[in-house]
């Protein structure tokens, strides 16, 4: 007998598309209720897109606790490709962090959001377009959540409201 802990309508599927893995990030931001975690290799292009931006911005303004939480390999490309990624940050101080991985997580290849505790869209590696949805999928959100607290503790604060040029 197979015990879980997952919601009962918990689903996991995969997909190869790029478009939709950024379609489906679109469309899980407003169902957020507290907490978006990012990781990456850097910011695709949609990031700053504004659309994303200004459901990014609903999401925070819904609730002062509400949080973005971002990791990436590179942050440079941000403050010169992603203004508004970086205006979220001057808007909303620490409520939206930017880090970039230090080399004990530099070998880390799978990008991923996770959204609350319940649901993401996972990456298999970034080079490539094979990837995973989980919805009230607690077991796999959970493991992810236990990379990006490993990911994080492996990052420092790259982009911040006091960047030059702000």
């Amino acid at each position: 007998m197979k015990i879980t802990h997952n919601l009962p309508n918990a689903e996991y599927r995969r997909f190869e598309s790029m478009r939709e893995y950024e379609a489906l990030i679109d469309g899980l931001i407003p169902q957020t209720e507290r907490l978006i975690r990012v990781f990456d290799q850097t910011l695709s292009p949609p990031w700053n897109s504004s659309e994303r931006f200004e459901a990014l911005r609903q999401f925070l303004l819904a609730n002062r606790a509400n949080r973005l939480l971002i990791v990436v390999h590179d942050a440079e490309p941000i403050e010169r490709e992603h203004p508004r990624m970086v205006e979220l940050v001057r808007q909303f101080g620490t409520a939206v962090r930017i880090h970039a991985t230090l080399s004990p997580a530099k070998q880390v290849y799978d990008p991923f959001v996770v959204f609350d505790a319940n649901h993401y869209v996972h990456r298999f590696h970034y080079r490539f377009l094979r990837a995973a949805q989980g919805t009230n999928d607690l077991l796999g959100t959970r493991e992810l959540l236990d990379r990006f607290a490993e990911i994080w503790d492996a990052s420092a604060l790259a982009v911040s409201a006091d960047t030059s040029g702000l």
